[in-house]
C-alpha cells in the first residue's frame, strides 16, 4: 500500500488480521527507512505499530479522541491520519512535529512533549463530553514510565472516584527513555507475569453460561468467585482497587488479542485499563537490543548496522563535561550525591552510577519528588546535585520555591539543555529557567562559556554553602579544549572581561559569547572598540563591574539565549533603574521575544529570532551611530 495515499484511518475497518499484519510490516519498513535519514523517536514508534493500528481499527478518530502521553510514539498515528507526505521534514525547521500538534490535524486533540499529562487531559475531555451530552470514547495512551509521574497518579485517583467512561491504554514496554524504576514498576512486573487471569476469567464465564439460571444468588456468587480468583492470581490488583476495570496483560503485537480486549473495554461502563505489553524497537534488531535508551531518540543512522551518521562535535557533550566534574568532586567529597528524574542516560550519569552506585538516585519521572528529595538530603549536610533538563525543572517549580529556596538549602541544580535544544521543539526548549528562578530569594545562577569554566563551576557550586545554586549548560558539544587539572573556585557574582573596548559593552554568557566576540571584531574594522564581558553569574550580577561600566556612560548590549521577559537583560535594566543610571544610559537587549520557539536546527532558530553575529553588529550600529558617523566621515 502506498502510505502517502492515506487520508484517514477509516480503511482499517475492513482489514482482516492477516492484512493488518502485512500492513504493520510496511509501516515498520517505512519508519526504519525514513528515520534513518531524518532521525527521530524510532524505538517508541516501532513498539506501538500493532497497538496504533488496532486502536484506529476499533475506534473512530477524530470523533473518538486519542491522547498520546509524551507523544513521541505518535508517528504511526500521523501516518494513518494523512501526514506521510511530510515525514521527510520530521522535526526539521517548519516541518512535521515529532509530537502531536493540534494545528497539524483534527486527529490531534492534545499537545504533548512532557510525560504524565494524558490522564488529566482525558478526564477533562470526558467531563466536557458528559456535560454536553455527547457520545464518544476518550482514549489516553500512557506508558509505564509516565505512570510513575505524580500527576498521572493524581489523575488515576480522580478518574477512579468519578467513574467516568474512559479507556486507558497502558503501553508497558518496561522503558521510558531509560529502564524504569520504582515500586509501581515492580507492580506492573507482577501483572506482566499474571497472564493466566484473563484466560481463567473467560473459561469461568463460559462455564457459568452452561448452568441453568437459578436467579440472582448464583450470579452474585459467580462474581464473588471471579473477584476472589482475580485477587488470588493477580497480586494486589492495583488498578481495580483504584476503581478501574482491568484487562490484561495483553500481547501488544498480537492483533487478535488487542482487538478482543479493546472490544471488551468498549463494552465496559466506567474507567477501564487495558494493560498492553509491547517491545520498544520491535522489528529492528539494534533497537530491540537496546537496554539503556540509546534508540529512544536518534539522529540519522545506517540501516544495516545501526551506526550513527550524526557528525560528532569537537569536544565532549556538555552533559558529559558536567558529569565528569561531578565524579571528580564525588571522589574528593563523600557527601556528594546525584539525583536524576529518569535521565541517567540523557545526563551522562552512567559512569557516576558505576563508580558510586549508592550515591546515584534515579527517582523515575518525578521531578517534584526529585527536587524535594534533594532538599531533604541538604538538611542532613549532604551535597545533592540534581541533574535535570531545563524544560523538566519547570515541573518542580513549587518545590524549588517552597522546599529549597525558602529554606535556603544547599541544593546544586545542574540545569541541562539550557537554551534552544532544536528538533524537539517548543515543549523542550530550555528558555524560561532564568526568568522563573532569578526572582526567587537565595538562588544563585551561573553559566559557563566552555568546559574548563564548566568544571570550575561544578566545584564552585559544591563548595558553596550559603544556599541553592544552579549551573546552566546547553545541549550539544563543548569546544574540545584542554582543561585545568586542578579545580578553582569562582567568587560568587564575578564576571570577566574577554575583550577590552571603550565605545560600547556587550554583556553575555554561555552559548552567545562567540557571536559577541565575532561582532566586536567586526566593529573593530570600522574603528569601533567594543568590550565583551563574560557575565557568567546571572544572579547575582557583578555589581561593581556593572556600576563601573554604567559610570562610563557608554552603550550596553545584553545578549541571551533565553526569553527577554524576566531574563538577564531585565536584571541589568533593573540594576540601572535601582542605581539611577537609566536617564543617561542606553541599554538594548537581545534574546527571545514573547513567543514559543518551534522545532528546527539551533542555527535556523537563531536566525529566526535574530540571534546572529550580523544582528549583533546591527544592534551595535544602532547604539553608536554618532561614533560610526565620525569614523566614516
Amino acid at each position: 500500500m502506498d502510505l502517502k495515499l492515506i487520508k484517514d484511518p477509516a480503511f482499517l475497518k475492513h482489514y482482516s488480521v492477516e492484512q493488518l499484519e502485512s500492513f504493520a510490516k510496511e509501516i515498520r519498513e517505512f519508519l526504519i527507512q525514513t528515520l534513518s535519514k531524518t532521525g527521530g523517536h524510532l524505538g517508541p514508534n516501532l513498539g506501538v505499530v500493532e497497538l496504533t493500528l488496532a486502536l484506529h481499527k476499533e475506534f473512530n478518530s477524530p470523533k473518538d479522541k486519542f491522547i498520546w502521553d509524551v507523544g513521541h510514539q505518535s508517528y504511526i498515528h500521523k501516518i494513518l491520519t494523512g501526514r506521510t507526505n511530510q515525514f521527510h521534514t520530521l522535526k526539521q525547521y517548519k516541518g512535521l512535529s515529532g509530537f502531536p500538534k493540534r494545528m497539524e490535524s483534527e486527529h490531534d486533540h492534545w499537545e504533548t512533549g512532557h510525560s504524565s499529562t494524558s490522564l488529566s487531559a482525558a478526564m477533562g475531555m470526558a467531563i466536557a463530553r458528559d456535560l454536553r451530552g455527547e457520545n464518544h470514547y476518550v482514549v489516553p495512551v500512557i506508558g509505564d514510565g509516565a505512570l510513575t509521574g505524580g500527576m498521572a497518579l493524581e489523575a488515576l485517583n480522580h478518574i477512579g472516584h468519578e467513574k467516568k467512561n474512559l479507556t486507558v491504554i497502558l503501553n508497558d514496554n518496561e522503558m521510558s527513555i531509560a529502564p524504569n524504576v520504582g515500586a509501581l514498576h515492580n507492580i506492573l512486573g507482577r501483572l506482566r507475569s499474571a497472564n493466566k487471569y484473563h484466560w481463567f476469567k473467560d473459561e469461568l464465564e463460559s462455564f457459568m453460561k452452561k448452568i441453568p439460571a437459578f436467579g440472582g444468588k448464583l450470579a452474585q456468587t459467580a462474581e464473588y468467585l471471579k473477584d476472589g480468583m482475580k485477587s488470588f492470581i493477580v497480586s494486589g490488583m492495583f488498578f481495580e482497587e483504584l476503581g478501574f476495570t482491568y484487562y490484561g496483560p495483553v500481547d501488544g503485537h498480537n492483533f487478535e488479542s488487542l482487538i478482543e480486549n479493546i472490544r471488551y473495554a468498549k463494552k465496559t461502563e466506567g474507567p477501564v485499563i487495558v494493560h498492553v505489553i509491547t517491545k520498544k524497537g520491535k522489528g529492528y534488531h539494534p533497537a530491540e537490543q537496546d537496554k539503556v535508551g540509546t534508540w529512544h531518540g536518534v539522529g540519522p543512522y545506517k540501516i544495516e548496522s545501526g551506526e550513527s551518521l550524526k557528525k560528532k562535535g569537537k569536544g565532549p557533550a556538555w552533559s558529559q563535561v558536567i558529569s565528569d566534574a561531578l565524579i571528580k568532586m564525588a571522589r574528593i567529597n563523600n557527601k556528594v550525591v546525584a539525583i536524576t528524574p529518569a535521565m541517567t542516560v540523557g545526563s551522562k550519569l552512567e559512569n557516576f552510577k558505576k563508580e558510586f552506585p549508592d550515591r546515584l538516585y534515579d527517582v523515575g519521572i518525578a521531578e517534584q519528588h526529585a527536587t524535594t528529595l534533594s532538599g531533604g538530603l541538604a538538611t542532613q549536610g549532604m551535597k545533592p546535585f540534581l541533574s535535570i533538563y531545563s524544560t523538566f525543572l519547570q515541573r518542580g517549580y513549587d518545590q524549588v520555591v517552597h522546599d529549597v529556596c525558602r529554606q535556603n538549602l544547599h541544593v546544586v541544580f545542574g540545569i541541562d539543555r539550557a537554551g534552544l535544544v532544536g528538533a524537539d521543539g517548543e515543549t523542550h526548549q530550555g528558555v524560561f529557567d532564568i526568568s522563573f528562578m532569578r526572582h526567587i530569594p537565595n538562588m544563585v545562577i551561573m553559566m559557563p562559556k566552555d568546559e574548563n569554566e564548566g568544571q570550575h563551576m561544578v566545584y564552585t557550586a559544591i563548595e558553596y554553602s550559603d544556599g541553592p545554586i544552579a549551573i546552566r549548560y546547553p545541549r550539544g558539544n563543548a569546544k574540545g579544549m584542554e582543561v585545568d587539572q586542578e579545580f578553582k573556585q569562582f567568587p560568587i557574582g564575578s564576571w570577566e572581561v574577554l575583550k577590552e573596548g571603550d565605545d560600547g559593552v556587550i554583556l553575555t554568557f554561555g552559548t552567545t559569547i562567540d557571536m559577541a566576540l565575532e561582532a566586536s571584531e567586526h566593529m573593530e574594522k570600522s574603528g569601533i572598540s567594543i568590550r565583551v564581558i563574560n557575565a557568567r553569574f546571572i544572579k547575582p550580577l557583578d555589581e561593581k563591574m556593572l556600576k563601573d561600566i554604567m559610570t562610563e556612560d557608554i552603550p550596553v548590549l545584553t545578549i541571551e539565549e533565553h526569553v527577554l521577559q524576566g531574563g538577564f537583560g531585565s536584571a541589568v535594566l533593573e540594576f540601572a533603574e535601582d542605581h539611577h543610571f537609566l536617564r543617561d544610559l542606553t541599554i538594548k537587549r537581545m534574546g527571545i521575544q514573547d513567543q514559543f520557539i518551534e522545532h528546527g536546527s539551533v542555527n535556523k532558530l537563531w536566525e529566526e529570532i535574530g540571534l546572529t553575529t550580523n544582528e549583533v553588529v546591527n544592534s551595535l550600529k544602532e547604539l553608536i551611530p554618532n561614533k560610526l558617523g565620525l569614523e566614516q566621515g
